[in-house]
């Protein structure tokens, strides 16, 4: 008498269908699995391979979206060239103490609000405070429209996480937008060690 193998098949059969296949019917094929007397069945090499192909095809894509998201390249990118010029220049006049040359390059809302004078003695208290920038790490760099106040128009607001020699912080940069060229606008740093 010849051996017979059943299986249910409910998810594209009506739960009374049964598939029958006598010994002789078994095929490789059918489901890919490796049909034993006992009745336990097993994937087939080709299937495992598929499998670790599939499975080594995702990681590689996640890997790849993975590192491409965290290089500071792509982050960069979303600042328009423009805005970068002029944030870098500000950043290394910052540091350089140059900033009387800061002040006059700066836009008309930061010499509306403070003096050259007032200026100078503000990143004196920082520099004091805080010491010489150690390290800047990007954080995030948004732009907004916006047509109210406390800045209407185009802006770039750039923030830094950054290491000081006498403490941590957040450097908050802010450039306006005017005829096509960028300014700074504010300069802002949040720190524990300045309280």
């Amino acid at each position: 008498m010849a051996e017979r193998l059943c299986l249910s098949v409910t998810a594209q059969m009506n739960l009374s269908e049964r598939l029958c296949l006598d010994e002789a019917e078994r095929r490789p094929s059918l489901l890919r699995f490796n049909w034993h007397h006992d009745s336990k069945a097993e994937p087939s090499r080709e299937v495992l391979r598929q499998g670790r192909k599939f499975f080594a095809a995702v990681l590689a894509i996640l890997l790849l979206a993975l590192c491409s998201s965290c290089s500071e390249g792509i982050r960069r990118r979303a600042i328009p060239a423009g805005a970068q010029a002029v944030l870098d220049s500000a950043i290394e006049d910052i540091d350089a103490g140059r900033y009387e040359k800061l002040y006059n390059e700066a836009a008309d809302e930061w010499r509306r609000e403070a003096t050259l004078d007032q200026s100078k003695a503000t990143f004196k208290i920082l520099r004091d405070k805080l010491g010489k920038v150690r390290t800047r790490d990007l954080q995030t760099a948004r732009e907004e429209q916006t047509a109210t106040a406390p800045l209407p128009g185009h802006s770039l607001v750039v923030i830094y996480q950054t290491s000081f020699e006498r403490g941590n912080g957040m450097e908050t940069f802010t450039l306006v937008e005017h005829g096509g060229r960028w300014y700074l606008a504010r300069y802002f740093v949040s720190s524990k060690a300045l309280k």
